[in-house]
């Protein structure tokens, strides 16, 4: 894998993505298509526009990788490596115009995601980082200046701060389980989107609790918190990256206190 070349793809599609997204951003009139027939999940113009970008980008750049995109689906590749693309993760949060939606753009194997970058384009803010032959460092740049990613840790669960989507997702079951944590922590906060799990590579926040989620919501994710110095798991311990239930925690005994209580949840 050469991590260099990996790099230089990612900030080209983070750039085009960009590019794509910004002009509908906070845009009169923005119209958004709901996915569901029962509940609220929108799709916009910018969603579509930014994946088409990306996938141009792979096309001129690495043609042989596959991608599994959120709007366009699957691209069948050669090279045994994919890349996992979410345009927009946040919608909800793009059409009502908060600044804590994101672009997502992962590369994976058949184990999982071995490099990750968030990119948030209306604040100008990159963060990214991954683990492959050659270690990627977890990095960030934006307008108040570049350096490394390093998780905070150490700090026990009744002094966490936790982030979630919750209530908006999951069933009565992973709810009940979600508020079993957020009551042994110190601080709460929701709908952030992708945005919460920079912010834990970031140093920032300690926790993130989440359930339904698809491989192209947390692949990324999981690259940065992880080379940050991060934990990501599903709610047994086990891998995350096709997505479910998570738990993402910025140390190993906030990860063992919350999973004890997450572990208990029914499954279904």
């Amino acid at each position: 894998m050469n991590t260099s070349d990996i790099l230089t793809t990612a900030h080209a599609m983070a750039d085009a993505a960009r590019a794509a997204i910004l002009p509908h951003f906070r845009a009169a009139g923005l119209a958004a298509e709901n996915k569901l027939a029962d509940g609220f999940d929108p799709v916009t113009v910018a969603d579509r526009a930014a994946e088409q970008a990306m996938r141009q980008v792979l096309a001129e750049r690495r043609p042989d990788d596959g991608i599994l995109g959120e709007e366009f689906g699957v691209s069948e590749g050669r090279s045994g490596l994919h890349w996992v693309l979410d345009p927009i993760d946040g919608t909800r949060g793009f059409v009502s115009g908060t600044p804590t939606w994101g672009v997502l753009i992962a590369l994976s194997d058949e184990n999982g995601p071995k490099f990750g970058m968030i990119d948030q384009p209306y604040i100008g803010e990159r963060f990214w980082g991954g683990k492959g032959e050659a270690a990627l460092a977890a990095q960030m740049t934006g307008p108040h200046g570049s350096g490394p990613l390093q998780v905070c840790g150490g700090r026990p669960l009744s002094e966490a701060v936790l982030f979630t989507t919750f209530p908006e997702v999951g069933s009565e079951a992973e709810r009940a389980g979600f508020q079993a944590v957020e009551q042994q922590v110190k601080l709460t906060r929701y709908g952030m989107d992708c945005y919460a799990y920079a912010l834990l590579a970031a140093g920032q926040i300690d926790l993130v609790v989440e359930a339904g989620l698809q491989p192209y919501d947390i692949q990324a994710p999981i690259a940065v918190i992880e080379a940050a110095g991060g934990i990501v798991t599903d709610w047994q311990g086990g891998p995350a990256h096709q997505g479910g239930r998570v738990l993402a925690a910025s140390h190993a005994d906030q990860h063992a206190e919350a999973l004890a209580i997450l572990r208990n949840v029914p499954a279904g």
